[in-house]
């Protein structure tokens, strides 16, 4: 492990099983979800002025008006995409790499994790990250997310980390019949998270609880 790993302090395994603990009460059920997040350290993917405040339940900046999303956030969002499928889900797309926290999550648990990012530096941070955390099935591009990544589609399972106002048509056609999206849908404080799954008739689309996501935009910095 390397060297600010484990943690201390405000960092610790202690601290992380509050987490945890938290999580449980707010209705988090898988414990494959709640395992991988009990070992896979936050406080690496945010600056060092912020990692003691890691595992609080809240989103924390992490440069070019980009969050880290909470972590209820992140065990739900990777619970609603797994609870779909009774096997692993071999192929998922993430849009927004972000940090690499959630990438990290999604690593552990899919076969492989093909993540777009808009933000070049943000993507490249999260690389080394997750290279330290010696997580290797993971593809990265730098793009706009509202294209996802054609080339390796379809996908079973889609995990978008920013809110667009509907969803972008190029991500439902990337889908594999079966599979699923998880994506927070609307603009401002009006917005929902939203699984959509696609059938072979069409797709079909569950509105689930409020939540407060950065916008989704489009280009490439």
């Amino acid at each position: 492990m390397i060297e600010g790993m484990q943690g201390i302090g405000m960092t610790s395994p202690r601290t992380r099983e509050r987490m945890i603990k938290r999580l449980m009460e707010q209705g988090i059920g898988s414990l494959k979800v709640l395992d991988v997040m009990r070992n896979t350290p936050r406080h690496i993917f945010m600056d060092e002025a912020l990692a003691s405040r890691a595992y609080e339940d809240t989103a924390l900046p992490i440069g070019y008006n980009q969050t880290i999303s909470q972590p209820y956030i992140v065990a739900k969002m990777t619970e609603l995409l797994l609870e779909s499928t009774t096997g692993r889900l071999a192929k998922v797309l993430e849009i927004g790499t972000g940090c690499g926290y959630q990438t990290a999550i999604l690593a552990q648990l899919v076969d492989h994790v093909y993540s777009v990012e808009r933000i070049a530096p943000l993507q490249k941070k999260a690389k080394d990250h997750l290279w330290d955390l010696k997580l290797k099935n993971v593809s990265y591009l730098h793009n706009d997310g509202g294209w996802g990544w054609p080339e390796h589609a379809p996908y079973d399972g889609i995990l978008v980390a920013a809110a667009p106002p509907e969803i972008p048509e190029m991500l439902l056609q990337q889908m594999t019949v079966g599979g699923v999206m998880v994506i927070p849908i609307g603009s401002g404080g009006d917005q929902r998270l939203q699984r959509v799954t696609r059938t072979e008739s069409g797709y079909e689309l569950e509105e689930l609880e409020p939540v407060l996501f950065v916008p989704f935009l489009s280009g490439r910095k």
